[in-house]
């Protein structure tokens, strides 16, 4: 009995599997091309952006009107309840938002820096003098999930976020997470497009989805040896079980 006990156990550890260095260490290789490096960064408003927009200037009581506070009042004194907030603005999915005085404006598609011209030659000159226009998105946030430690949805304050911030805010990948090809999943003309990142090479630095842009998901698939782990500790289990039954029933009829 003590012999069979043993076997099994030496089948057990048989069973694990070691991970080499060169499968999870990042950037082991290739030159990185720096004519390619880029700190540039750019948002591109889209459809269920929620957009937080500030208008000041000199002349305070011009900008009055394009700054409405949001306001919650009471059914029965009709008084307002706590603090008003600034107001949002929600694309909708044509694109546009409902902006004071202004009606209908079309956001989406533009960049911030599109979006603020656009704005700007709205307001001025009849509304506002040299307007100072301030655009952010109260919802900017990715997703990273599979194998990772902490697997979420992120909310981003300063909309940039490269794909090494949002696994670092995964709490980073697993030993079992695979590093050659990382899924980013992103809506671009209203279709889910699908980028490849291999974690393992100095490319990632210059990859299309380095910097991520808001509600892109980062998926981290297992890699072989924790599929091959997953599947052995499910047939060890059952192997256990079958040889103590046949142990128990050795036992019994022996006796």
């Amino acid at each position: 009995m003590i012999k069979v006990k043993i076997a099994i156990l030496l089948v057990v550890l048989g069973l694990s599997s070691c991970v080499s260095n060169k499968d999870i260490a990042y950037f082991q290789f290739d030159e990185i091309d720096q004519s390619k490096v880029s700190n540039k960064f750019e948002t591109v408003f889209k459809p269920d952006d929620l957009l937080q927009i500030t208008i000041s200037s000199d002349d305070i009581e011009a900008t009055k009107p394009f700054n409405l506070p949001a306001v919650t009042y009471a059914t029965t004194t009709n008084a307002v309840i706590g603090t008003p907030k600034q107001q949002s603005y929600l694309i909708d999915s044509k694109g546009e938002i409902d902006f004071p005085i202004l009606g209908k404006l079309k956001l989406g598609g533009l960049s911030r820096e599109a979006a603020l011209q656009l704005l700007k030659g709205k307001l001025s000159p009849d509304y506002v003098a040299n307007p100072t226009i301030n655009i952010s998105i109260a919802n900017f946030k990715v997703t990273v999930y599979g194998d990772v430690k902490k697997p979420g949805t992120f909310t981003i304050p300063n909309e940039r976020v490269s794909i090494l911030d949002a696994i670092g805010l995964a709490g980073d990948l697993n030993i079992s997470g695979k590093r050659d090809n990382v899924l980013v999943i992103r809506e671009e003309n209203n279709k889910k497009v699908k980028y490849r990142v291999n974690l393992l090479s100095n490319k990632t630095l210059t990859s299309p989805v380095f910097y991520l842009q808001q509600n892109d998901v980062v998926y981290v698939e297992h890699n072989k040896a924790r599929i091959q782990s997953a599947s052995s500790n499910s047939n060890t289990s059952l192997f256990i079980s079958v040889t103590s039954l046949i142990i128990t029933l050795v036992s019994i009829l022996t006796r």
